[in-house]
C-alpha cells in the first residue's frame, strides 16, 4: 500500500477523544497526509426512543444535544490539533452513525478508538460500530487506545501473521510503517509455522523492510493475550493484524483474537479485514 494520504478520523464525545486529536495531527505530520475529522454518534435523544413519542419538547431537547455535541467536539478539534493545517473539520450530518462507512470509501485509511465500556458516552455509538465499519467499508483502520499517551507510531512494529486474505490486507496497508521501522517482528502460531515465515521475510525483504525478526509458537490458543504480551514485552508501538469475523443476525460476531485485542489492547492497532 503507498503511504496514506486521506485519513478519515471519527470523532465522538468519549473521554479520550482530545487525546486522538492529538494523535491524529502526529499521524498527519509523519505521513504528510490529510486528516478529515467527522463527529459521529447517535444523534441526541435516539437512545432513549420511548422519548421520541413526546413531540415537540422532544425535537427540541435532540436538537440542543446534538447543538451542544457539536460544539464540544469543535472546541476539542481546536484545542488539540493546535491549528495543524492538515486536520479538516467537517460538519456533523445526520446520517451519522449508520452511514459512516460510505464516507471511509474515499479515505485511504480510518483512525478509529477503542471502545471503553466504562466511559459514560460510550452508549452513543451502536455496539458493533467499530467491526461493522471495519467490514463494511473495506478500509484498513488504526485503533488508538483508550489507556496510555499518545506518542508516535511506527519505529517498533509487531505482526500477527497468518496465511490469510486479512493478514495480508494489513500486512499491505502496514508496509508505510514496516519501511522506516528501526524494529520490525513478525509472529505466527500454530502447528507449521517455519515456511510461512520465511516466505513473510522474503515478502518484506522484496519491499524494503531490511532485518524482520520471527517469532513462532507453536501454541495457538489465546492468541489475542499472547498477542498484547509479545507487544508489551517488545516494547512495540503498532501491532499489525487481521480483523477476523462474520455477520450473524443483522450483528458482527469477532473472532476470539480480534475480540481480545480489541478489549484489552494497550498500544494502537492497524487492523484490516
Amino acid at each position: 500500500m503507498p503511504t496514506p494520504h486521506t485519513i478519515l478520523m471519527h470523532m465522538d464525545e468519549t473521554a479520550r477523544m482530545g487525546e486522538r486529536i492529538r494523535f491524529a495531527r502526529m499521524l498527519s505530520e509523519s505521513l504528510d497526509a490529510d486528516i478529515v475529522c467527522r463527529p459521529c454518534s447517535m444523534p441526541g435523544l435516539m437512545p432513549y426512543p420511548l422519548a421520541l413519542g413526546a413531540a415537540a419538547p422532544a425535537v427540541q431537547a435532540m436538537r440542543a444535544a446534538q447543538e451542544a455535541s457539536r460544539d464540544k467536539l469543535y472546541r476539542l478539534f481546536t484545542e488539540y490539533g493546535g491549528g495543524s493545517p492538515r486536520l479538516h473539520w467537517i460538519e456533523p450530518d445526520s446520517a451519522a452513525p449508520w452511514d459512516f462507512a460510505r464516507h471511509a470509501f474515499y479515505a485511504d485509511l480510518m483512525l478509529l478508538g477503542q471502545r471503553d465500556r466504562h466511559d459514560p458516552m460510550d452508549p452513543l455509538l451502536p455496539a458493533d460500530f467499530l467491526p461493522n465499519l471495519l467490514m463494511q467499508s473495506g478500509r484498513p483502520a488504526v485503533v488508538f487506545p483508550y489507556a496510555g499517551k499518545a506518542g508516535p507510531i511506527g519505529r517498533t512494529v509487531l505482526v500477527a501473521w497468518n496465511e490469510s486474505r486479512e493478514s495480508a490486507r494489513a500486512l499491505s496497508a502496514a508496509l508505510p510503517w514496516l519501511r522506516t521501522a528501526a524494529s520490525v517482528h513478525a509472529v505466527t502460531y500454530g502447528g507449521d509455522v517455519q515456511q510461512p515465515l520465511e516466505r513473510l521475510r522474503a515478502f518484506l525483504h522484496a519491499h524494503g523492510v531490511a532485518d524482520p525478526r520471527l517469532h513462532a509458537s507453536g501454541h495457538d490458543g489465546d492468541v489475542g493475550n499472547q498477542l498484547l504480551s509479545l507487544g508489551a514485552d517488545l516494547g512495540a508501538d503498532l501491532l499489525v493484524m487481521g480483523c477476523y469475523g462474520h455477520s450473524r443476525a443483522r450483528e458482527w460476531v469477532l473472532g476470539g483474537a480480534t475480540r481480545t485485542v480489541l478489549e484489552s489492547m494497550t498500544l494502537p492497532v492497524l487492523l484490516s479485514h
